[in-house]
């Protein structure tokens, strides 16, 4: 019966444990910047309602991006945004599926700050594409930030910048992640 005992607390120690695999956050914040030399404005967007998934035993990273989320300082950008730009009712998210690259060292049983490569497929406005981003991993007091700064070209994702706006857009978006992950329970 003792033996029966230990083997069970034996097991829920090592599901817990494996839970601790996975970190999680549905509060995660992307920016992007599509100001142009040329903009009488600046053209920047947030986001912090991002969904993103870490698995620390496979390194396979996902994220999920409701584009309607993006907030703006006017509201008439927004509203431009989302009808002209990015479509949002026909195109309501983007997401990531990647990870890190292998041969990245990360111990996420150690505080500390790693440097890591991801390369996955990012899907935006209808449009799959490879991409491949350099970030930081800092992990500290059983959490694990992900940051990473990358730039896009909008026309890559089907994007189309109306020929009125064209010299005030940027022809590429600087994306900046920030996203504080939590051990998934």
């Amino acid at each position: 019966m003792k033996k029966l005992i230990i083997c069970i607390l034996a097991l829920f120690v090592i599901k817990n444990t494996t839970a601790q695999d996975k970190f999680f956050t549905k509060s995660g914040r992307i920016s992007f910047d599509a100001t142009s030399p040329k903009s009488p404005e600046n053209i920047e967007g947030m986001n912090k309602t991002v969904t993103c998934v870490l698995d620390t035993k496979t390194g396979n990273l996902q994220m999920a991006v409701l584009m309607k989320a993006f907030e703006f300082d006017r509201a008439l950008m927004q509203e431009h945004f989302n009808e002209n730009y990015v479509e949002s009712n026909k195109f309501p998210k983007t997401e990531f599926r990647g990870a890190i690259v292998a041969g990245t060292v990360v111990n996420y049983g150690k505080d500390g700050v790693y440097l890591v490569k991801v390369k996955g497929k990012l899907t935006m406005h209808g449009q799959t594409k490879e991409v491949e981003a350099e970030g930081k991993l800092t992990v500290k007091a059983g959490k694990i930030q992900v940051q990473s700064v990358f730039s896009e070209q909008l026309a890559d994702y089907g994007v189309t910048i109306p020929q009125l706006v064209a010299d005030k857009v940027a022809k590429t978006a600087k994306i900046t992640v920030d996203c504080l992950l939590d051990p998934l329970k």
